[in-house]
């Protein structure tokens, strides 16, 4: 077999959530295709995703190329869309070799690959740099892909594993294939539209979350950058192709404080420029209270801190290792340091009612983040908390895995009924939070009017937000109702049509 040309493309799947506030790269197939590119081939980086682009285009992208391999990216709601991507590969041409990667097809390639060995021929489990390019060199040479680890894949009417790949430590030594990103296309809509980057400093999570895929996926490991490759890497991405907000891709970049103080100094020494959003865990902040205002001055702007819950025993639940009343002593703190505060609260798990979502909200007001979202418990069939929920489970269609659709339905309520309840909560949310707007700073006024157009214009959630205005707007100043009207009335820019900004080569 001669394998030269790769295209790596993400399936056009939208749920009508990741979209809402930008465009958002796919920053796995930029480590990918650099350790492509570093072995000898020929890459297509193709965010098919994020072009919006419609299978006809697909298909004609993927006839311009030509590649001898197509490889995507199987997260569970979009695994179906990555299936019909492998079948229009090998429709166009049946020699094409097809590859799936990331967090379900790590876990359920069995399931994947006893039902469609037809068009997916191998499954790449963990991280690919080092297994994909191993795969292809393994096929040019003829050898057998059962040496490989890493990897599954069909024969002899069953399922082959090969043992796991070991994880790489030395992240530093990774190329990268910025190069090949279409840049126009991502941009942050919370800052007027900013070039928008999504980076990684540190792989993996220690923590043991019930009903979170990446502690499964890293096996409770974590390893990271050290600070100056990943600082002048911010420092590239701004020089050479204008990035002013970068999103850390990572669980935990603040795991090891010493590495995460050094980043934030050189930050602010090289004046890198570059705006920073993140998550991280609600104790890390506690810890760095004492530093919050180098995370501002360093450019930290938007700090997501999972709170998940409203009472211990579902913490307890889904392993979140907190307590309750840690939850808004970081809040505060990320408050405190005039940075965004955003959480979310993990909801419709069975013994849930309207009652006790209208608890959460309240809890939620009082917490005071600057964002609080509301999402269905989507019950990932490798999570360790599926056997306590799999009974509730009201569809396997995984498409509908996306933290908005509920799929898990509790004893006392319809998922129609908690779908309502769900929209409802982030109308009561957001509005008390509109009604205050007058309490931010200055920045945070104008970033939360960017929010509202967000959530009006461009979200899931554009249908609740317009009927809460319009139930509640004899409630606001009048300040607020003429930024209401400005938020309403504005035109939406060219970009927001989703053109296909990048020809196809």
């Amino acid at each position: 077999m001669n394998v030269k040309r790769i295209s790596l493309i993400t399936p056009p799947y939208h749920s009508g959530v990741v979209e809402s506030a930008g465009t958002w790269l796919n920053v796995g197939f930029v480590y990918i295709a650099g350790s492509l590119r570093a072995a000898g081939y020929e890459v297509d980086y193709y965010d098919a995703m994020s072009l919006w682009h419609k299978w006809p285009e697909i298909e004609a992208r993927i006839r311009a190329f030509d590649p001898d391999v197509v490889a995507t990216t199987s997260f569970t709601a979009s695994v179906a869309h990555a299936l019909k991507l492998t079948a229009l590969a090998k429709k166009i041409n049946p020699e094409i070799v097809t590859i799936h990667g990331n967090v379900h097809a790590t876990f359920c390639y069995e399931e994947m690959l006893t039902a469609e060995h037809d068009i997916v021929d191998y499954v790449v489990r963990g991280e690919g740099e080092v297994t994909l390019v191993s795969l292809l060199d393994c096929l040019n040479a003829g050898g057998d892909p059962a040496s490989v680890p890493g990897l599954a894949f069909w024969r002899n009417g069953a399922v082959v594993a090969t043992p796991k790949a070991p994880y790489i430590h030395d992240l530093d030594a990774l190329p990268l294939a910025w190069d090949l990103v279409e840049w126009p296309i991502y941009s942050y809509r919370a800052k007027n539209n900013a070039r928008l980057a999504i980076v990684s400093s540190s792989r993996g999570c220690k923590e043991k979350c019930s009903f979170c895929s990446q502690q499964l996926f890293w096996a409770q490991s974590w390893r990271a950058r050290s600070p100056e490759n990943f600082v002048a890497e911010l420092e590239h991405l701004k020089q050479a192709y204008g990035v002013q907000v970068a999103m850390l891709s990572d669980e935990i970049p603040t795991f090891d404080r010493e590495r995460w103080v050094r980043i934030l100094d050189l930050m602010i020494e090289r004046r890198v420029g570059v705006k920073l959003l993140m998550e991280t865990r609600v104790d890390d902040i506690l810890r760095d209270a004492d530093i919050m205002h180098r995370y501002r001055e360093a450019g930290v702007e938007h700090i997501y801190v999972g709170v998940e819950a409203g009472d211990q025993a579902t913490l307890d639940l889904f392993n979140k290792n907190t307590k309750v009343e840690q939850s808004k002593a970081a809040i505060d703190i990320i408050n405190n340091a005039d940075i965004v505060s955003e959480t979310s609260f993990v909801l419709g798990m069975p013994d849930d009612t309207p009652e006790s979502i209208a608890r959460i909200v309240e809890l939620a007001k009082h917490y005071n983040p600057d964002m609080g979202f509301f999402l269905a418990i989507a019950p990932w069939p490798y999570a360790t908390l599926y056997p306590e929920l799999e009974s509730y489970v009201a569809t396997r269609d995984y498409r509908k895995y996306n933290l908005v659709e509920p799929v898990v339905k509790p004893k006392n309520m319809t998922l129609e009924e908690l779908e309502r309840e769900l929209g409802k909560a982030s109308q009561k949310f957001f509005m008390h939070k509109f009604l205050h707007l007058h309490e931010l700073s200055p920045w945070k006024r104008e970033f939360m009017i960017s929010v509202l157009d967000i959530l009006i214009n461009h979200s899931y959630l554009a249908g609740q937000m317009k009927a809460a205005m319009k139930e509640g707007g004899t409630q606001m100043p009048e300040e607020v109702k003429a930024l209401l009207r400005a938020v309403k009335g504005a035109v939406r820019s060219p970009a927001d049509n989703h053109p296909a900004l990048a020809p196809i080569p």
